[in-house]
């Protein structure tokens, strides 16, 4: 069983599944409104969430416990009860929990339109098509795993 190397690998890819689904629908709602002017694509920066998910989130709270001496006072947390809710240096906060959405960017258009519609439809339509190639891949990989983990287990 050490050989899995536990449920690391499979907890990684289930949130990278989970933002490869949730960039989907952004992009899909971009793909929607192609038309509509005044309308603004969307999207996030993939790398920065699946890093944020994955364990820089984790990281910083570590780092922020081990920080401050025994005279110094330790910072008071701010609970959000909504994750609209800014983060304590006034900022949105950043998505980067497991249910939490990344936040959205605004994209920079190649060429402006008339219509002030930045959607460029065959840009979002090729990373469309390479986001669900990749969320292919990783229910595919999920689902290898999850075949050797149930062949270990049953013998």
């Amino acid at each position: 069983m050490a050989e899995f190397g536990g449920t690391s690998a499979v907890d990684f890819q289930a949130q990278a599944l989970n933002l490869y689904a949730k960039r989907g629908q952004v992009l899909a709602a971009n793909i929607a409104n192609a038309d509509t002017p005044g309308y603004l694509a969307r999207d996030f920066n993939f790398q920065q969430a699946l890093t944020a998910a994955t364990g820089g989130a984790a990281g910083s709270a570590a780092g922020s416990s081990s920080s401050g001496g025994a005279g110094a006072a330790a910072p008071v947390a701010m609970a959000r009860t909504n994750p609209a809710h800014l983060n304590a240096s006034g900022a949105p906060a950043a998505g980067g929990s497991a249910t939490g959405t990344p936040p959205l960017l605004y994209q920079v258009p190649l060429q402006a339109s008339m219509d002030g519609n930045t959607v460029n439809i065959d840009q979002q339509r090729a990373e469309f098509a390479q986001n669900s190639v990749r969320y292919e891949a990783t229910v595919r990989f999920l689902s290898s795993k999850f075949q050797q983990m149930t062949t270990v287990i049953t013998g």
